[in-house]
C-alpha cells in the first residue's frame, strides 16, 4: 500500500482525490497504465518506417528497372505486412486479450521459442538497430552538406563541386541524440515521432514534386525494362548492383524489430493486436505508395544516372530554397527516428544491468531534477545518462570511419530482414497458434521463409562487395562529400 502511495504521489495524484479503481491509473500487469491509440503507434512505424531508406529507392529501382523495381517493393510490402500481422499476434502470450504481455520482441521470442534462439534473435536485433543509428547518422550528415553545398553553388556557381567535410555534421547530430537519448521511455517519445513523421511526408513530397518537374522538364519518362545496361556496368557490377538494391528495398521497410515495443505502448481496450493490426494496415500501405511514387518517379527522372540519395547527391539543384527545407525535414525526422530504433536496445541494456546489479544506487537510482518552473520533474539515472552517451559517441564515430550511405543501407537490409521481419515472426505464430507441421499453412509459411532467406543472402553478398569496393579508395576520417 505504501509502494502504491509513492507510485500515485510520483504521478502527481493527490492523495485526498484518489481515484475509485486502481485500474484507473494501472494496467493489469501494473505498469502504469498506457495511452497509445491507433494513430499514435502508425506515428512510430511511419516515423521508423520512412526514413532515410526513401532517398535511396530510385536508385534501387535503376538496377533492376521498370519491370523489377515496382514488383519487389510491392512484393517486400506484401511480406513485411502479412509478418507483421503474425508478429502482432504474439503480443501476449496465449489469449489474445488476457494472455501474458511480452513487452519486447526478445520477451516474445523468449515466451515462444527459448532456448539459443533468444540469445540468436538479441544478437540479430541489437546489431541491426546498432547498426541503423549508424545509418541514419551517416544520412544525417549527407543531408546537411547539401544545405551547405547548396549555400556554396549559390555563391560560386553550380559547376563549384563544393566539398563539404562531414565530420563536423556527424558530430553536431551526435550531441542532439546525446541529448534525446536522455529521454527515459518509449512511451513518452510520442510528439517525437508525430513531428518526425510529419517531416517524413514534406521531404518525401518535395522529392516526389521534384521529380515530376524533372519528368516535364525532360518531357520523356527515363529508364528501361531492365534497369542499367551490361557496358554502362560490367555483368558482374549489374548482379553485385541488383542484390545490394534488393537490400536497400528491404532496409526501407524494415521496423519489426521494433513492432512489439510500439505495440506495448497502446491502450486496452480494444485489444492491443486489433489497434497494431490497422496500425499495421494504414502504416505499410502509406509507406508503399510514397515509395512507389518516390522510386519510380526518381528513376523517370533520371535513368539509369538516378543518385543513391535523391534529395542530397546532386540528383536536383533548383530550387535551392526547396531543397535546403527537403533537406532540413530529412535532419529532423532522423533525430527522431534514430530514437525510436535505440529506445528498445537502450531499455534492453538497463534492464539487464538492474537484473544483475540490484543493489547498485549507479544504475538504480532516479534523481528528480526539476528543469523547468511548473513542468513535471526530470528523472535522472546515472547509469542511462553513462551508458547512452558513450553508445551515441560510439555510432558517431563509426559513421565517421564507414560512411558509405548505400551499401550499409543494402547491409543492414540484408542482415535484419530475413530473421527479424520473417523468420522469428513465423516461428513464433507456428507455436503460438499451434499450426500442425506439414499442414498446408505450415508448408506456405516455410516457404516463405526460405525464399526470404535466399535474397537476404543475395541482398548481403551484394552490399559487402559494395563496401569493399568503396574502402578501396578511402581513408578513414576524411569524410569529403
Amino acid at each position: 500500500m505504501v509502494q502504491n502511495s509513492k507510485n500515485l504521489q510520483e504521478l502527481g495524484v493527490s492523495m485526498d482525490v484518489l481515484p475509485r479503481n486502481r485500474s484507473d491509473l494501472f494496467d493489469e500487469d501494473g505498469r502504469v497504465k498506457r495511452t497509445g491509440t491507433v494513430w499514435t503507434a502508425s506515428a512510430h512505424i511511419i516515423t521508423a518506417v520512412i526514413g532515410s531508406g526513401v532517398l535511396s529507392l530510385a536508385w534501387a529501382v535503376a538496377q533492376i528497372g521498370w519491370v523489377g523495381g515496382p514488383v519487389v517493393m510491392i512484393l517486400f510490402s506484401l511480406v513485411t505486412y502479412y509478418t507483421s500481422i503474425l508478429l502482432c499476434a504474439c503480443y501476449r502470450s496465449g489469449d489474445s486479450v488476457t494472455g501474458k504481455r511480452n513487452y519486447t520482441y526478445m520477451d516474445a521470442i523468449h515466451s515462444n521459442l527459448g532456448g539459443i534462439k533468444v540469445k540468436l534473435c538479441g544478437v540479430v536485433q541489437y546489431v541491426n538497430l546498432f547498426g541503423t543509428a549508424i545509418g541514419y547518422t551517416i544520412a544525417s550528415a549527407i543531408s546537411m552538406i547539401a544545405i551547405q553545398r547548396t549555400s556554396c553553388q549559390q555563391s560560386n556557381g553550380d559547376k563549384d563541386p563544393c566539398h563539404v567535410n562531414g565530420n563536423p555534421y556527424m558530430i553536431a547530430f551526435g550531441a542532439i541524440q546525446i541529448i534525446f537519448s536522455q529521454i527515459p521511455d518509449f512511451d513518452q517519445l510520442w510528439w517525437l515521432s508525430i513531428v518526425a513523421a510529419l517531416m517524413s511526408f514534406g521531404y518525401s513530397t518535395i522529392g516526389l514534386g521534384l521529380g515530376i518537374s524533372r519528368m516535364v522538364d525532360n518531357k520523356e519518362i527515363k529508364g528501361t525494362l531492365t534497369g542499367v545496361t551490361i557496358g554502362t556496368v560490367t555483368p558482374t557490377e549489374k548482379v553485385w548492383r541488383t542484390f545490394q538494391s534488393l537490400g536497400n528495398i528491404a532496409f526501407a521497410y524494415s521496423y519489426s524489430m521494433i513492432l512489439i515495443e510500439i505495440q506495448d505502448t497502446l491502450k486496452s481496450p480494444p485489444a492491443e493486436e486489433k489497434t497494431m493490426r490497422k496500425a499495421t494496415l494504414i502504416s505499410v500501405a502509406v509507406t508503399t505508395l510514397f515509395y512507389m511514387l518516390c522510386g519510380c518517379v526518381g528513376y523517370a527522372a533520371f535513368g539509369d544516372s538516378a543518385p543513391g540519395n535523391l534529395l542530397a547527391a546532386g540528383g536536383f539543384r533548383n530550387p535551392y530554397w526547396l531543397l535546403d527545407i527537403a533537406n532540413l525535414a530529412i535532419v529532423i525526422h532522423l533525430v527522431g527516428a534514430y530514437q525510436v530504433y535505440c529506445q528498445p536496445l537502450f531499455a534492453f541494456v538497463e534492464k539487464e544491468a538492474s537484473k544483475r546489479y540490484p543493489e547498485s544506487k549507479f544504475i538504480t537510482k532516479e534523481t528528480k531534477i526539476n528543469i523547468f518552473p511548473g513542468s513535471k520533474p526530470f528523472n535522472l539515472n546515472l547509469f542511462r545518462l553513462l551508458w547512452r552517451t558513450v553508445f551515441v559517441i560510439t555510432t558517431t564515430l563509426i559513421s565517421m570511419i564507414m560512411p558509405f550511405f548505400n551499401d550499409v543501407l543494402g547491409l543492414l537490409g540484408a542482415i535484419g530482414f530475413w530473421p527479424l521481419t520473417v523468420y522469428f515472426p513465423v516461428e513464433m505464430y507456428i507455436v503460438q497458434k499451434n499450426v500442425p507441421k506439414w499442414s498446408t499453412r505450415w508448408v506456405f509459411l516455410q516457404v516463405l521463409s526460405l525464399a526470404c532467406l535466399i535474397v537476404s543472402v543475395a541482398a548481403a553478398a551484394g552490399s559487402v562487395v559494395g563496401i569493399v569496393t568503396d574502402l578501396k579508395s578511402y581513408k578513414p576520417f576524411k569524410t569529403d562529400f
